[in-house]
């Protein structure tokens, strides 16, 4: 160990456990080494080195990225709607200081202005010196970062113009305690929709649950965003260091004719090479849920 030390990790082991999230269960990982503890302005921050997944960020006691599996996210909620969308030109990120969407997102050509709004500028600043694989292209000149509030930054959008609005909105955000509560309620999907640039765009947001953990809680969220964007469908991917090995993603259009489950374009040779997860019949495979789970979410009213 170093002179770091967090409550969480206890005789070499991380132990994720949250009964107000993940009730009744935990999650621990092996340490190899602590790296950095700190709470910042917003959250408590604790980086290790991990025997077997890499580098390892924790906000508030809840993983948010490991090496060796974080991709299975990133491009999973990144692709699903840049490849729902004929043409996107400009994305905005909420969250994700990690700086893995953002690298997912340079992998599109076509994206001319990526604008990534982050609240906690320590995130970056330890992504870029732990997880310099993920954070990479924070750098790059199409991305232009913005150190405040997502949910402000939407607000100031409502008199924008529709150049300064998006193809595709990201919300990439830690789970709904603390900074990120506010992402969660139906008051958020309305600042979306109002900052997506027309009716071919699209927004998609980690769900922070998926159907093994509180499928109640699903429900209520899928509804609050049906409510403002009645095209909207639950998706999934797999995350070994996520609890339960999995999450849930959404995705919603205002076009109510866009089918969800199946890409309007697809990854040509070259960007299909540069992908580890993400293909066309995986976008598709990513809707279709087990029959009690497809009846609570898919059947409701």
């Amino acid at each position: 160990m170093t002179e770091f030390a967090h409550e969480s990790i206890v005789d070499g082991w991380f132990r994720e456990a949250n009964e107000s999230c993940f009730p009744g269960q935990a999650f621990t990982l092996k340490v190899e080494k602590i790296l950095y503890h700190a709470h910042s302005e917003f959250q408590d921050i604790l980086v290790f080195k991990s025997t077997t997944y890499g580098n390892v960020l924790v906000l508030d006691g809840i993983i948010q990225c490991t090496e060796r599996d974080e991709f299975a996210y990133q491009e999973m909620i990144t692709h699903i709607p840049l490849y729902l969308h004929k043409n996107p030109k400009r994305v905005l990120v909420i969250g994700g200081g990690d700086g893995g969407v953002v690298r997912e997102l340079l992998k599109h050509e076509c994206l001319t202005h990526i604008t990534q709004v982050e609240i906690d500028e320590t995130v970056i600043k330890l992504a870029r010196k732990y997880f310099p694989g993920m954070s990479y292209g924070l750098d790059n000149p199409r991305v232009q970062i913005k150190l405040c509030d997502g949910f402000k930054y939407l607000q100031d959008l409502a008199n924008a113009s529709v150049e300064e609005k998006y193809d595709v909105i990201i919300t990439d955000s830690s789970d709904p305690e603390g900074p990120a509560e506010e992402f969660f309620k139906d008051t958020y999907f309305k600042l979306l929709k109002n900052a997506l640039k027309d009716n071919d765009s699209l927004i998609i947001t980690q769900t922070s649950e998926n159907i093994w953990l509180n499928i109640n809680y699903l429900q209520n969220l899928l509804k609050a965003a049906k409510s403002v964007f009645p095209n909207t469908k639950y998706c999934y991917t797999m995350v070994p260091t996520y609890t339960s090995g999995q999450l849930g993603l959404m995705v919603c259009s205002p076009d109510e004719t866009l089918e969800l489950t199946s890409p309007v374009r697809v990854p040509s040779d070259t960007e299909q090479e540069n992908l580890k997860y993400y293909n066309s019949e995986i976008h598709k495979a990513s809707f279709i849920l087990p029959n009690w789970s497809n009846k609570l979410l898919n059947n409701f009213h």
